[in-house]
């Protein structure tokens, strides 16, 4: 059974490939709300279980506090 990227489509043989690659998938997975900047998993977090934006001018941190998956965004009309 081929793993797929979410981000952007790729496939790979095992789960450990889509593993490894989802922490350098260049269609960043996360965005910050201070900000609004979208990154890597891998620019906002050093050990897996604290997040930072990686952006130098902002304060946003947290998974889920300030730091959110794109895949969890809604699109809303306005």
């Amino acid at each position: 059974m081929p793993h797929i990227c979410r981000n952007c489509k790729r496939t790979f043989s095992t789960e450990l490939e889509l593993e490894l690659h989802r922490d350098i998938c260049s269609d960043g997975q996360l965005y910050c709300d201070e900000c609004g900047d979208r990154f890597t998993e891998r620019a906002a977090t050093e050990d897996g279980w604290h997040y930072r934006c990686p952006n130098e001018d902002c304060d946003g941190s947290g998974i889920d506090d300030d730091i959110h998956k794109v895949s969890d965004a809604r699109v809303t009309n306005q």
